[in-house]
Order: C-alpha cells, then structure tokens, then sequence
C-alpha cells in the first residue's frame, strides 16, 4: 500500500508572522525543517507533495536534495490565502497526488515523530480490515464542557458536578493526521470517508500551533522534550 503525504505549507500566515519558516527552537526554518525530518525518516511513507507558495521555503527544500520529497509550487494564489476553505485545498490535494492513499499532515504538529508516523500508518492498514475507510488523529478532552447554554458531555440536571473520572472524554480532532485513499477523495470529496478510526495522541504529540501563545509553548516544550514526555 502507498502513503503518499499532502503537506500543504503556505507563505503568509495572519496569527503568527512566517509561522512555517521561522527559527524555532534555535532550528533555522523551524517548523518546515522539522516536519519534513520527521518524514523522511518515517519508514512507511512513499513520497513526501509540499504544496507552496514560498520561494524561501522551495529553495530550502530544493537544497535538501531528498527523492522522497515532490515540490509542488502553487500558481493558483487562491489556495495561500488565510479566507481559503479546506474544501478547495482537498481538491488541490487530488490534483497534486497521483495514486495510493493521501496522509494528510502539518507543519504546525512538531510533536509528530516519524515514530508516531510508522504506529498511525501500521494502525490505518488494519483499521481498514475493521471496516473502517479512514483515519484521524483526535486528543481526548476531558473535565466540565458546555456550550453556550448547557454542558455537553454529562448531565448537569441530573448531577451538577460530578466526578472528572466519571464523564465521558470528547474527542477534538487536533488536525496532526488525517489518511485516506485517493479513490474516498474524489467519491467523498473529503479527507475523511464514511466510518474514520479516531486515533488517540496525547496532549504533548497534538499540540497544533495556531497562535503564538501556541508557537512560544510548543517551543519551549520542543527544547525541553526529554524532561517532559
């Protein structure tokens, strides 16, 4: 079975100023050069699609000089902007990969080891022996959750506060990993078929950055990272 990667990586980013390329860590081009490590290394990915509009970040790649990784340079300037639904990038996403099953993954996930990478694929392969068509990662949300009017996860009504241990976890897709085959992409129009396994990461490996709060955690647990895993 192929697992191509669709790793889409674009220039700007409107919360946190050249998010995907700037030093983290003291690593130069931070996010992009972690992640793109972590799939190379990764023994059961095929080919590696960075889909960019980033001149600095091609040259970067390109410098690599790795066969696992397909430059795809976007001409299409609708794709990079920050009000582009994910809708489209799917699209993009069929168009750029040619064959075998789409592992759908970002920049913003440092915590997503190769090793993680090789477990999630191992996990989808038979996943979809069950009877499932696709996969996500999700972390657990646990604790008292409402919305704007009533809790969500137990009955409020019934028992006000009762205890964390007893209510049943949600599951918040953290947008680490999502895989599923070409052929679900183009029937669904979708990242996700009919019936996904959920994959459970931890807090740590999930961690998604979207805003610098985000950025300035995620880099000090990535320089701390054998004292807090």
């Amino acid at each position: 079975m192929k697992i191509n990667v669709f790793l889409p990586c674009k220039k700007t980013s409107t919360r946190v100023r050249n998010k995907n390329k700037r030093p983290f860590a003291n690593i130069r081009f931070g996010l992009v050069k972690i992640k793109l490590d972590q799939l190379i290394r990764a023994k059961l990915v095929n080919k590696i699609y960075l889909s960019t509009n980033d001149n600095k970040i091609i040259s970067f790649v390109k410098k690599l000089k790795n066969k696992k990784i397909i430059v795809h340079t976007r001409k299409d300037h609708t794709l990079s902007q920050s009000s582009t639904m994910t809708q489209k990038l799917i699209t993009h996403a069929i168009k750029v990969i040619p064959d075998g099953h789409i592992l759908w993954t970002h920049v913003t996930s440092p915590f997503v080891s190769s090793r993680i990478y090789d477990e999630v694929i191992k996990k989808y392969k038979s996943s979809l022996r069950k009877s499932y068509d696709s996969l996500m990662s999700v972390t657990k949300i646990k604790g008292f959750i409402w919305d704007d009017k009533k809790s969500i996860n137990y009955n409020y009504n019934k028992i006000k506060w009762p205890r964390t241990q007893d209510i049943k976890p949600l599951n918040k897709i953290n947008s680490a990993i999502f895989i599923n085959s070409r052929e679900n992409y183009i029937k669904y129009k979708n990242r996700l078929g009919k019936k996904p396994f959920m994959f459970e990461l931890k807090r740590y490996y999930g961690l998604d950055i979207d805003d610098i709060e985000d950025f300035y955690l995620a880099e000090f647990l990535f320089k701390n990272k054998k004292r807090y895993k």
